[in-house]
C-alpha cells in the first residue's frame, strides 16, 4: 500500500485462511525522493503528463516488487505460496464526482518481476455504480474488527482521515472525514 502521504510503499503479508486475519510479516521502504516528485507532479495537469505517468507506474512497480521481495525474505515464504499480491497503486488524482480516479501502478510489471498473481484497480467499479471509490480500508476493518456484540467505529489517520462504522446488524459504513497526515506532512517540510 502506498498511501495518499506518498511517504513509501508497506507490503504486509497476511493469512486470512483463520476466523480473523492474521499479520506474519511486514515491510517497508521509503520512496526515493525522485520518485516522490516525480509523483507530486502528476497530481494536477503538466506538460508531457502520460508519459511521466507511465514511466512513474513502471518506477512504482519496481519499488513495489522490492518491497514484496522484502516481505518474502523477512517471512522466509517463497512466492509460489503466495496467493494473490492486492496492490492499490499510487493515487495521484480523485475525482469520483467527474467519475474518475487515477492510481498509478503496472500491475503486469509486479506480477512479471514478483510471479505472483496481481489484483489491482479496486476504485473503479465502486466509482462506476455512482460511489466514491474510497476509503478502501473499511472492507478490511469489517474483516479484522468486526464483532457481533459491540459496536465499533475506527479512525483510519492515514493521508487523508477516514471511519469506519462497525455497527452490529448493519452494513459497514466507510467515509473519508477530513485531512489527516498530508496536511502534517506538508507543515513538517515547510517548517522543520
Amino acid at each position: 500500500m502506498s498511501g495518499t502521504s506518498m511517504d513509501g510503499v508497506d507490503a504486509v503479508l497476511c493469512d486470512f485462511g483463520t476466523q480473523a486475519a492474521r499479520v506474519l510479516a511486514s515491510h517497508h521502504i521509503d520512496y526515493p525522493e525522485h520518485l516522490r516528485r516525480a509523483l507530486q507532479g502528476l497530481r494536477e495537469p503538466g506538460e508531457n503528463e502520460l508519459h511521466r505517468a507511465a514511466e512513474a507506474s513502471a518506477a512504482l512497480a519496481r519499488l513495489y516488487a522490492e518491497c514484496v521481495g522484502g516481505l518474502l525474505t523477512a517471512a522466509r515464504i517463497p512466492a509460489s505460496r503466495i496467493a494473490a499480491l492486492g496492490c492499490h497503486g499510487q493515487t495521484v488524482r480523485h475525482r469520483p464526482e467527474r467519475g474518475y480516479s487515477i492510481q498509478l501502478n503496472n500491475a503486469a510489471l509486479l506480477a512479471e518481476l514478483t510471479g505472483i498473481t496481481v489484483v489491482a484497480d479496486f476504485r473503479a467499479r465502486d466509482i462506476a455504480a455512482g460511489g466514491q471509490g474510497a476509503p478502501l480500508v473499511p472492507a478490511f476493518h469489517d474483516a479484522a474488527f468486526r464483532v457481533s456484540d459491540r459496536h465499533r467505529v475506527i479512525l483510519n489517520l492515514g493521508g487523508i482521515a477516514n471511519l469506519t462504522d462497525l455497527a452490529p446488524g448493519r452494513a459497514t459504513r466507510g467515509f473519508d472525514c477530513g485531512p489527516g497526515n498530508t496536511l502534517m506532512d506538508a507543515w513538517a517540510e515547510s517548517t522543520l
